[in-house]
């Protein structure tokens, strides 16, 4: 019986899926206690060239995850040096091991910026992008009904007002709300069976359309807050 190749676990992008195993290895604790191996090391034990393991380090070093040193070698970073921001970090963060807290923390995040965003596009946003806004409603409105994806359409909503909020900070930030929602919508639905709220998505809508920023500023505010409070009514010790 012939062993099984170590590249099959890697996909047919070896360097990604080679840089996705330990990028998940080294948020999951694996090298806390031993040093981080070769790059030669790494090659013999993915069966990859020099290259791939080469790169693969790169783009986990562009992270933070990794630092390289003369004399020292390549070392793991502590947790406080990983680029959050980062969707593939925030990702295997979300799936080391569900995290109540880090969703909160995420929440927390949102409240500073997505109201102003919700703000900045009832002021400035275009034709086009209200129209993908009300877009995005009328795709939750229709998950509500069972025609559309619950997750696709709520984040499709939240990516709207962001870029309509005409910031390009404020739209780089939609793949790390795409990523980071995935998870966070999953829990708060899973809180009896409870989905997001149309109505107070519809209330965004309706005051970006009307170009009342202090509206839809409330509205956004009401929604975060509504999750971070679901939360801690799930976590709170009974």
């Amino acid at each position: 019986m012939t062993s099984a190749d170590p590249r099959d676990q890697l996909g047919r992008n070896l360097t990604y899926g080679l840089l996705d195993n330990l990028g998940r290895a080294i948020i999951t604790g694996v090298y806390a206690d031993t040093p981080f191996p070769t790059e030669g090391e790494l090659a013999k034990q993915h069966g990859v060239s020099r290259s791939v393991t080469r790169e693969a380090v790169k783009m986990l070093t562009a992270k933070g995850l990794l630092s390289a040193r003369p004399r020292q070698g390549t070392m793991v970073q502590p947790s406080g040096n990983w680029n959050l921001f980062d969707t593939d970090v925030l990702r295997w963060m979300l799936d080391r091991s569900f995290s109540v807290e880090l969703l909160r923390e995420f929440n927390q995040l949102r409240t500073a910026i997505e109201p102003e965003a919700a703000a900045l596009a009832a002021a400035f946003g275009d034709a086009q992008q209200h129209a993908a806004i009300s877009a995005g409603l009328a795709r939750m409105q229709a998950a509500d009904r069972g025609e559309d994806d619950v997750l696709d359409a709520d984040i499709a909503f939240h990516v709207a007002v962001l870029q309509a909020s005409g910031n390009p900070f404020f739209a780089q930030f939609r793949d790390v709300v795409s990523t980071a929602l995935r998870h966070s919508i999953r829990f708060t639905n899973r809180i009896k069976g409870r989905s997001a709220s149309v109505v107070d998505h519809a209330a965004v809508c309706d005051a970006v359309l009307a170009r009342d920023a202090d509206a839809a500023r409330i509205s956004m505010r009401r929604i975060i807050g509504d999750v971070l409070d679901l939360m801690e009514s799930a976590t709170a010790p009974e």
